[in-house]
This record gives structure tokens, C-alpha cells and sequence, in this order.
């Protein structure tokens, strides 16, 4: 299911490049003409049109490995087999995969740290509050950055993925109050990360398939959870609950639900998400290493052009 969108990207886009390279025409009425000539004209007819359907074929594959210039309309299988977009799905995958994990845990890290209920619900509304500072901030500061000094939209999303794995590592290490901070970081970076994203897809591949191409980025963030949360933070967090129940000469059966309590319980698991977070980082900056010519120039001359604004 979570591959969903791409099988409808490439399909739409199948049907476009037929639609961009059918024949117009329609076929000439019939005349009075010998039977044979007639059978004749249909069979050169037929070898035309599968001639052209393989050349349209052709067409439509080849040109994936024809891309335009940054900033162009990209076809919709042209940005997805970009190496830009690949980078910034991993980018994506690490760093909207990690906070997604990070705030989906946050109300059992509050449990397990020792918090009371009316604090736990402190820290899930101080995520919200800041989720939406953070879509503010990164597309207000990032867009004054590009046009005052040309700075590379890809290296505001390298600063929010190093200002979240702070907040990864206070969770990690906690302290007296750390959570609270924790709460702030992850919310404000969370929502910082996805204007972001929007703006980067818009502004490499145009605004042609702006639609189904960020759809296709946003891939990443439920894959990224999936993996990060699933599959790394609850098995980690089951093991180190089960290792507490033997502690106390219990099995699995005897309880219904498994709850770890301790700094030890999310421990490793935040360390994973701030390594895998850095990591994003890391990627990002060769994203911004890519693009960095490409943002030193005027991105919105076209627009401007097509509007007739000097």
C-alpha cells in the first residue's frame, strides 16, 4: 500500500507521453477503391502505428536519462530516478522518519521517565504548539536566506536534522526538566522539515507534476516511521521490559501489557534515532553541495519573465 503512489505515478505518466505523441489525425473515410490496394494500405497502416507505438516507447523510457536543467518541468519518472530526488528521499527517510517516531513515543516516554498524566499531555501539546512555529519559521527564514544571500534551501533541512538530534540525545541522556526541552526541539524541527521538503521538490522539478512529486517524497516520512518506530524503538523498548520482568522472576504471559520504566527504556533506541538523524544530516549536505550553483542563481527569473515583471 505504501508503494501506491508510485505505481500511479508511473502509470500517469505512461499515459501522457501516449497522449503527448498520438496522432491527431483521424483516419480517412473509405473510398471506392479494389480490394486489394485496400488491404494493401491497411497492413502499411498497421506496420506504422506499431512502429510509432515502439518509438513512443522508446521514447517515454529513454527520456528518463534525458533530464532537464534544474528548475525545469521534470517529467514524473525523471525526478523520481534523479539521484536530487533520491538524496532527498534518504534525507527525508532519516529525518521525518526519526521525529515521527520520536513524537509518536513521547507520551510513553514521559511514563516511563516518571511523569505524572498532566504532564505527559504538557509535552504532547508543547510538540503541536511548536510543529507549527517550525512550519513558520523554516519557510519564512529559509526564503529571506535565499533571496538576501542565495543560501541553499537544502541546507536549512541540514540544520533542523542537527537541531532534532539534540532533542533525540536529551531524550537519550535525560535530566531534571529535559523533556520539556526535548518536547520543544522535536515539535519545532518536525514541522520544520516538511515546507521544506515542499519547497525543495517544487523549486528542482518544477511545478509541472508538483502534485504526485511530493506525494512520492512524502513516501519517506510513513516508510521511516514504519522502520525507525516499529521495527527498531518498539522492539528495543519490548526488550528491555521483558529483561525487567525476568528481573522480577516474571514471564510474558503474566502481564497484559509490557511497560518498562527507567532512563534505560528508550535509551538506546533515541541513540539509534540521533545517529540515523545525523546521518540525514549528512546527505543534505551533499544535496546542498549539488544545488548550491543552481541557488546562487535567480530561481524566479522564469516566473517573473512568464508574468512580465522586470
Amino acid at each position: 500500500m505504501l508503494f501506491t503512489p508510485l505505481i500511479i505515478a508511473i502509470r500517469e505518466d505512461w499515459i501522457q507521453w501516449n497522449l503527448e505523441n498520438q496522432d491527431g489525425m483521424k483516419p480517412a473515410a473509405d473510398t471506392p477503391v479494389d480490394r486489394a490496394v485496400l488491404d494493401i494500405a491497411r497492413e502499411v497502416k498497421s506496420e506504422v502505428s506499431k512502429e510509432k507505438e515502439e518509438k513512443t516507447m522508446k521514447s517515454c523510457f529513454l527520456s528518463i536519462w534525458n533530464k532537464p536543467e534544474r528548475g525545469e518541468d521534470y517529467t514524473i519518472l525523471q525526478a523520481l530516478t534523479s539521484m536530487d530526488m533520491l538524496i532527498l528521499f534518504a534525507a527525508t527517510f532519516c529525518g521525518l522518519g526519526g521525529s515521527l517516531t520520536a513524537v509518536d513515543n513521547l507520551g510513553q516516554i514521559g511514563e516511563s521517565l516518571g511523569y505524572p498524566t498532566k504532564t505527559i499531555k504538557s509535552f504532547v501539546s508543547l510538540v503541536s504548539i511548536w510543529n507549527y512555529f517550525g512550519r513558520v519559521f523554516s519557510g519564512f527564514v529559509s526564503e529571506s536566506l535565499l533571496v538576501k544571500y542565495k543560501m541553499p534551501r537544502p541546507l536549512m533541512m541540514t540544520f533542523v536534522l542537527l537541531l532534532a538530534c539534540v532533542g533525540h540525545l536529551l531524550v537519550a541522556f535525560p535530566f531534571s526538566g529535559s523533556v520539556y526541552v526535548a518536547s520543544v526541539i522535536m515539535g519545532f524541527a518536525f514541522g520544520a522539515q516538511l515546507p521544506l521538503l515542499f519547497a525543495i521538490i517544487s523549486e528542482l522539478f518544477g511545478l509541472k507534476y508538483y502534485s504526485t512529486l511530493f506525494n512520492c517524497g512524502q513516501l519517506a516520512s510513513p516508510l521511516g516511521s514504519y522502520i525507525l518506530n516499529v521495527k527498531i524503538t518498539g522492539l528495543l523498548y519490548d526488550h528491555e521490559a521483558l529483561k525487567e520482568l525476568a528481573k522480577k522472576g516474571m514471564e510474558r504471559s503474566s502481564v497484559k501489557e509490557l511497560i518498562c520504566m527507567g532512563v534505560q527504556c528508550y535509551r538506546v533506541p533515541f541513540i539509534i534515532l540521533s545517529s540515523v538523524t545525523f546521518f540525514g544530516a549528512l546527505i543534505s549536505l551533499v544535496l546542498v553541495m549539488r544545488t548550491r550553483k543552481f541557488y546562487s542563481s535567480d530561481i524566479y527569473k522564469k516566473f517573473r519573465e512568464i508574468h512580465g515583471v522586470s
